[in-house]
């Protein structure tokens, strides 16, 4: 570190003394032993030696004369008091004595060199230099050497200053220098490093011994380093602690090449040796990056659509930006430092405390839809984001606001509501009208109910039907296409009609399925997926028959013994193509109830399908302990599984269909398929109809199993089944043969014996039919009692 004199030998005094010493030298004629223990010359006059110990005694700095060979001759009580010896134990003595001995071997090459060189000047320039106390101690010592030429030859005079305090004060202010955080850098008046610290070095880049000595210019950007110097020189003029700079972006050169972002602080060191100038450099990079994005934030904010204001937490408002006056109509001037509650409605102004206590509790209020009030007096709906703000301890101290004018949402979603409800009404009556209206069915107990999703236009693909059949049996039909929508419901028609149209040809479930399946496919929609279960109840064997093709299961629940699955077959649903549909038939318990349903009942998000059907089971299982009313049932079942009507988003189907009772009367029998088997059975159903005095319908009811029996004799293969059957209000006949073709009525000419049969069934039977079996057909006909 270079070493600046803050203090040194007086100069007054000293002046005084080389004066005396070196511009006039001295006759030495030792008369006698003087006080200073030097022997005056006979021929110095008096009052010249006594001025000269005068002033030796005089001067604040240790005076020791040597001679040129380095033995002491003259001190002065200063001496004395520095060194700790007395006099009378330096004079004569080798000034090697007041040497540290380490310097002993140097010190006399450094004095016979000053022989050589004879000047007034300070004794090792640039050295630390140390006494030795007579107690050992050391100490820093700063010497000004003095030649004294005398007749007996040279003499020379060493001013010795004692510069512990200086030297303590100058490693003080080393220390502090070093631990300043920023880089520390002192130049003198022309510009030249003195004294860097290590953050210099760090900032920088470079070493502390490639700065000292070198202009501080190379440390500055090469483009102003012209005027640098200028601004350097300036400085010199006007010496104050100030910013370097003041409005000016500086900037700092590294080692690398780089630049960067400087503040300087100057301040001026005033010493013995001239002007020193001190600069505390700070890199600010991270500073002006910081700056830069509040800039871009600032600028963000002011440009934004949405107003933004910052509050006090009393509610007084300390931001405002260009977007909240274009939606209030406040200038920035107007509404500054004002509350809050100038912005709502009087009616809403609790509303504005209610939330800066919530924001008080360091709550972030997010979409937050209410009503402003604009200066005009005007209404806004808007939707408000609060957040609180900290301080550095975390502690809140206000507020800001992002608000949204949401009036132009808020009049496009309430039209978009009314077109929304229109859309719905005008889907679910498609829907409902596509859907149909199952008849009543003398004998069966039903109840339905559908519920449209809640999400879209609410429409989607499910479906349910009940088709009479004929001769006590009856068809149940569900149904449910994949999606939501007018294409779902539109697909859904078009099946439904398919299905109620097969289904009244009497064809078995699988067959009916396997039609369904071509139906699908023919429709060309893609990906489209339907599930479907058809079911026929023979009421009077208590027998229903099952074609599953995908759905659900089909639950039976019986009073008293609970709900159970009814065994299906498990088949693709429809549309996937090539698959043989098969079918199942389970006799179930008088008074038992179907349970069909679709898929909205039970697949609800966040709920497993399992856990959901065996709730179902056990809901149903509940109720049906006793007999229960299907009405109640149904709605009990929809509460419980869908307990929020307004949260499905899937359409919902609910079919409860309780078995009708068996016939209160039924006679089978077997004929063989040969003309006398027509006079058999004429007779087997007049027994019959007599047992049960049914008499008034005999003669129909003959004649009409005549025509169908001889049909069967004549072109069927037998054995012939005859089956009768009656209840309260209607007879039943059927004839099964084993013949799988389809008897069709046609027009009869007038010379032909047949063609006849059908034309007189058609005419006189309340209802008849033909229907599809395993082993053949079976036609039946009914007729009121």
């Amino acid at each position: 570190m270079a070493r600046f004199t803050l203090s040194g030998t007086s100069g007054a005094d000293m002046d005084d003394f080389v004066g005396v010493a070196s511009v006039r030298p001295v006759d030495v004629a030792v008369q006698e032993q003087c006080q200073c223990g030097v022997e005056p010359h006979k021929s110095r006059p008096g009052g010249a030696e006594e001025r000269f110990r005068g002033l030796l005694e005089a001067a604040p700095d240790a005076m020791v004369i040597v001679d040129d060979a380095g033995i002491i001759k003259l001190v002065n009580a200063q001496t004395e008091a520095l060194f700790g010896y007395p006099r009378e134990e330096l004079l004569g003595h080798p000034v090697e004595l007041l040497v540290p001995g380490r310097f002993r071997a140097h010190h006399a090459l450094h004095r016979d060199g000053y022989s050589d060189n004879r000047q007034v000047r300070p004794m090792g320039a640039g050295l630390d230099l140390h006494g030795l106390r007579k107690d050992g101690t050391e100490f820093p010592v700063e010497i000004s050497l003095s030649p004294l030429e005398t007749t007996d030859g040279l003499l020379v005079s060493a001013a010795v200053r004692d510069v512990s305090d200086r030297k303590a004060a100058e490693e003080r202010f080393r220390g502090l220098l070093e631990a300043a955080p920023d880089a520390m850098v002192i130049v003198d008046d022309a510009g030249i490093i003195k004294l860097v610290n290590a953050q210099t070095e760090a900032l920088f880049g470079y070493p502390r011994e490639e700065l000292l000595g070198h202009p501080v210019e190379l440390l500055v950007p090469g483009r102003f380093r012209a005027h640098h110097a200028l601004h350097r020189d300036g400085y010199s003029d006007n010496r104050q602690v100030r910013p370097m700079g003041a409005g000016l972006d500086l900037h700092g050169l590294r080692k690398d090449g780089t630049e960067f972002p400087v503040e300087i602080s100057l301040s001026p060191l005033e010493t013995t040796d001239g002007l020193l100038v001190s600069a505390a450099v700070r890199d600010v990079s991270e500073r002006k990056r910081a700056e830069e994005r509040i800039n871009e934030l600032a600028a963000l904010v002011e440009s934004s659509q949405d107003a933004i204001l910052a509050k006090t937490l009393d509610g007084h408002i300390t931001y405002w930006n260009a977007a909240a006056q274009r939606m209030y109509g406040y200038t920035r001037a107007e509404v500054m430092g004002r509350h809050a509650s100038v912005l709502a409605p009087p009616e809403r102004r609790d509303e504005i405390d209610a939330l800066l206590d919530q924001l008080r509790d360091g709550e972030k209020i997010e979409h937050f839809e209410t009503l402003r009030l604009t200066r005009s007096g005007g209404l806004l709906d808007v939707d408000i984001t609060l957040w609180p703000t900290r301080a550095e301890d975390g502690t809140v101290i206000g507020a800001c606001a992002i608000v949204r004018d949401v009036s132009d949402r808020k009049q496009a979603e309430a039209e978009l509501t009314i077109l929304y409800e229109q859309q719905r009404h005008i889907a679910l009556t498609l829907q409902r009208s596509l859907m149909g209206t199952p008849p009543a069915i003398p004998g069966l107990t039903t109840a339905s109910r559908y519920r449209p999703a809640t999400q879209g236009a609410g429409v989607g693909g499910d479906w349910f039907d009940l088709i009479p059949l004929g001769a006590g049996r009856v068809g149940v039909l569900i149904g449910d296409v994949m999606g939501r929508g007018l294409e779902a419901a539109a697909v859904m028609g078009q099946l439904r009609s398919a299905a109620h149209a097969l289904a009244k040809t009497g064809m078995q479930p699988r067959q009916l399925m396997q039609a369904l399946d071509t139906c699908v496919a023919d429709l060309d929609v893609p990906d489209q997926l339907v599930t479907c279960c058809y079911l026929v109840i023979a009421a009077d064997a208590g027998e229903v028959t099952i074609c599953s093709a995908g759905h659900l299961p089909t639950l039976i629940a019986t009073p008293g013994e609970g709900a159970r699955a009814l065994p299906a077959p498990v088949n693709a649903p429809l549309g996937v193509g090539d698959i043989l549909y098969q079918q199942s038939s389970a006799v179930i318990p008088p008074g038992a109830t179907l349970v069909l349903y679709t898929d909205g009942l039970i697949e609800t998000p966040g709920s497993d399908i399992g856990d959901q059907l065996a709730q179902l089971t056990t809901a149903l299982s509940d109720l049906f302990a006793t007999t229960p009313d299907l009405e109640a049932a149904a709605d009990h079942i929809l509460a419980t599984l869908l307990p929020d009507a307004e949260a499905h988003n899937d359409d919902v189907t609910l079919l409860l269909t309780r078995l009708p009772d068996a016939p209160l009367a039924a006679v089978t029998t077997e004929l063989f398929a040969v003309p006398d088997s027509v006079p058999e059975g004429r007779a087997f159903l007049t027994k019959a109809l007599s047992t049960w005095n049914c008499t008034a319908t005999a003669d129909d009811a003959r004649l009409l199993l005549s025509e169908i029996l001889t049909n069967a004799v004549q072109h069927a293969q037998g054995p012939i089944g005859l089956h009768v059957c009656r209840t309260d209000t209607e007879l039943t006949v059927e004839v099964s043969d084993r013949s799988p073709h389809l008897p069709q009525p046609r027009p009869a000419a007038e010379d032909e014996e047949s063609g006849r049969g059908l034309i007189l069934v058609r005419a006189l039977a309340d209802s008849w039919g033909v229907r599809p079996t395993d082993e053949g057909k079976t036609t039946w006909f009914t007729l009121q009692l």
